[in-house]
């Protein structure tokens, strides 16, 4: 540590760092545009000049290092002056459009220009013009006049995203930020650059020319869509939210957002929304009916499916991103009803998953400690798609030598260097983690684990285990995709066993906003229960669905809209029409989290609630309520709740420390390759749930592009096909026509399809064997 000396205030500061970071420190504010505390030094504005003694000018204060004894002042008249000077520069050609600029409110140089720049310009000449660009769905770069060259965006795509894909052209008023060769931007984390961008240059699409800062409400909240739970500030406009911005929490989301996050909310009020409770008729038609009616039909159409054929003909599916509450009472209504088969996991496909752990699995520790962890392992996930601000952390990690190694089935770029790969078939996964294992033990000098007797570890294999096993601080993380496997808990057998030779945590990256809440909520299924999965293979005569959209969030898409239309009785509690009708006989309009108070509790364990932003829609109800309602009109026992607080203060009862364990009771195995052609199916990032799949800008994404039946060059050439020819691929439920499309990362053996999609829903399950020839 340095003293030195800042407007008279002495203060400490950590060799090394600058007088910027010594002055906030401090508490004192120094005019800046291109400094960033999350960012690389620019030193581009220089409108953080300030006056340091014995220097014979002023200095900028982002770039110059503490010093011991140094003296500086930032509000003397030099520093001033400076500073005064570097605002007339920044003005001469920047155009007078605040009147119509959507920055207008919120905007670094409109504020510093108050304080810092004079009351009429010298600059008589012409100002430049610079044409708009192109940026996609989500990113306006229509008046980039504006820009003032900070070079913040570049970083946030360097740094963050770990893309860059924005960049500087030419030179001095000739100098323009553009994308390369008139390329969209799309990188996950993109939004970032609207953030942190300090003029009207760069601007949400979605947003733009909606609302005044001014006129919006600001209310917290926390994102549903991936197991971060990123904290929001929802912004709202006559009870309509018009833009999310991220809440900073360090522990957290620090101060960024991804795309999904930041954007979902445009499916909020899609044509789809379900304004009023709808029963169908005798006739099959569609017809409202009021709140009252509705409930009670619901009731009754219950007590008969329970009445004729037991209580176990009853079903209850979830969603991971429903609140903690209100699965909490969906699991106190379905057992209260006398039915054991509740489950959120609607990908989940292994029965043996939950006899194969003995508590809630869990991220193993602080979503913080991602940062300082110096070896990792990742399994089975499409780790950028499926966690972006994770992903971001082990970025960072990396840049102080962390080194990230992976076992998965397509060998996405997660853009940061990958210590090692190893890419293998879904059914060698468990293999390749026994390999691993077995070179750990072997270079420890241990004892093999009997269970692998004979196993014979790969280059890469050994290659991974002599990187765990350089390291001190040591994760193995499991992803949604060996989580939502078929041998999920083979898979966690094998892990748990590396990671115990590695002497590292272990750890569940978990999908969802909502996967350890809905644990703690008992919202999986008691003794003699079924799973999701299981309730979807065997039929039930009656099913309460809340929040989810069976055929596009099940594993089996097709087999659960069977399920659900061969039923007797279907009730979904949704906020989107298109999401039932297909085959419930009653939907009930359910708030959105955005219209309900609430908790979500994340990978690390950590209890978030909130409360709604909005008002409900027309006549929707928070899901809680209803189901609440519900309990009483069956006139049962435990369903007196006032509030949603009442209902998680009963779930948390006792605590949840206690409950989160990743201890894995299944006993390692091999296991051996499927023979034939096996499936790879990933969620993509902007299909992963209801309110996500109808955002209008994020489904303009190219994440978002209709699936491709994507293989190795070996495996396309092996089938006789070229890339781009149309295929027909075929599994045991169905068949679709697809265009063949050559990817290497793919597993030699495979075929990629994305889930989700409409176009693949006729494939069913995310796992099995295929067959692919030309169409």
């Amino acid at each position: 540590m340095v003293e030195i000396t800042i407007d008279g205030i002495k203060v400490e500061a950590e060799e090394g760092s600058m007088v910027i970071q010594a002055a906030h420190k401090l508490g004192v504010y120094i005019p800046h545009f291109c400094y960033h505390k999350k960012l690389s030094i620019a030193a581009n504005c220089r409108m953080c000049l300030v006056e340091v003694e014995k220097a014979p000018k002023a200095l900028p204060a982002c770039a110059t290092p503490v010093t011991n004894g140094m003296v500086v002042r930032t509000r003397s008249a030099a520093a001033v002056a400076a500073q005064k000077s570097v605002m007339e520069f920044l003005l001469i050609n920047h155009p007078l459009d605040c009147p119509v600029c959507d920055q207008g409110g919120e905007c670094q140089l409109q504020d510093l220009a108050v304080g810092y720049g004079a009351s009429a310009s010298r600059y008589q000449e012409a100002k430049r013009v610079v044409v708009g660009k192109h940026m996609g769905p989500l990113i306006s770069a229509d008046a980039m006049q504006r820009c003032i060259h900070c070079t913040r965006c570049i970083r946030v795509g360097q740094e963050i995203g770990g893309i860059m894909e924005v960049g500087m052209l030419n030179r001095g008023e000739f100098a323009e930020i553009t994308t390369f060769v008139g390329e969209a931007v799309e990188s996950e984390l993109s939004g970032n650059m609207i953030d942190v961008c300090p003029v009207g240059a760069l601007l949400s699409k979605p947003f733009k020319m909606s609302a005044r800062t001014w006129e919006l409400g600001r209310r917290f909240s926390v994102s549903p869509h991936d197991s971060l739970g990123a904290n929001l500030v929802v912004q709202t406009k006559r009870d309509r939210v018009m833009r999310v911005v991220p809440f900073e929490n360090e522990d957290v989301n620090e101060c960024w957002l991804s795309d999904r996050d930041r954007f979902s909310y445009e499916g909020l009020y899609t044509e789809d929304r379900l304004a009023h409770p709808m029963v169908k008729g005798q006739d099959g038609q569609w017809r409202e009916a009021s709140w009252a009616d509705a409930l009670q039909l619901v009731v009754h159409g219950l007590n008969t499916a329970r009445e004729q054929f037991g209580s176990d003909q009853i079903g209850a599916l979830g969603s991971s991103t429903a609140t903690t509450e209100e699965l909490a009472l969906l699991a106190r209504l379905t057992r209260a009803l006398g039915s054991e088969n509740i489950d959120f996991r609607l990908r989940n496909t292994d029965p043996s998953f939950d006899n194969a752990l003995s508590g809630i699995p869990w991220l193993g520790m602080p979503v913080a400690e991602l940062n300082k962890l110096d070896r990792v392992l990742v399994v089975g996930s499409f780790l950028r798609k499926d966690h972006p601000l994770m992903a971001q952390r082990l970025r960072q990690a990396c840049k102080s030598g962390t080194q990230v190694s992976f076992i998965d089935s397509a060998a996405d770029d997660p853009l940061f260097p990958v210590a090692v790969r190893l890419t293998v078939a879904p059914s060698l996964i468990p293999a390749a983690l026994a390999e691993v294992a077995v070179a750990l033990a072997t270079a420890a000098g241990q004892p093999v684990p009997h269970a692998f007797a004979g196993v014979e570890p790969s280059a890469q294999a050994r290659a991974i285990a002599d990187s765990l096993a350089s390291g001190q601080r040591v994760a193995v993380l499991l992803g949604n995709a060996a989580v939502s496997s078929d041998r999920a808990s083979l898979i966690m057998a094998n892990a748990s066993t590396l990671a115990n030779a590695a002497n590292a945590r272990f750890g569940f990256l978990t999908p969802g906003g909502n996967t350890v809440g809905g644990y703690m909520a008992g919202a999986t299924p008691g003794e003699g229960g079924l799973t999701a999965t299981q309730m979807l293979q065997q039929p039930r005569k009656a099913y309460i669905v809340l929040h989810a959209e069976p055929s596009l969030d099940s594993d089996n898409g097709v087999q659960a809209l069977q399920a659900l239309k061969n039923s007797g009785f279907a009730v979904a509690l949704t906020p989107f029409r298109s999401s039932a009708e297909a085959w419930a006989d009653i939907m009930l309009p359910v708030a959105p989290f955005t219209e309900t108070s609430g908790t979500f509790i994340n990978a690390e364990g950590r209890v978030q609630s909130f409360k709604g932003v909005a008002a409900p829609y027309a006549d929707a109800r928070p899901a809680w309520k209803v189901l609440r309602v519900l309990g009483n009109l069956f006139e049962l026992e435990g369903f007196d709740d006032e509030t949603s607080e009442a209902v998680r203060d009963r779930v948390l009862d006792g605590g949840i420390e206690g409950r989160l364990s990743n201890e894995v009771t299944a006993l390692p195995a091999l296991s051996s390759k499927l023979d034939g052609l096996e499936r790879v199916a990933d969620v993509p990032i902007y299909r992963t749930d209801a309110l996500v799949r109808r955002s209008a800008p994020l489904q303009e994404t190219a994440a978002s592009l209709p699936p491709k039946a994507r293989m190795a060059s070996a495996t396309l050439a092996g089938l006789g096909v070229e890339d781009g020819d149309a295929v027909i691929v075929r599994s045991e439920q169905g068949q679709v026509t697809l265009p063949a499309q050559m990817d290497d990362t793919v597993a030699s053996g495979c075929v990629r399809i994305a889930a989700a999609f409409d176009a693949s829903a006729a494939l069913g399950s995310s796992f099995g064997l295929l067959t692919v020839e030309r169409a």
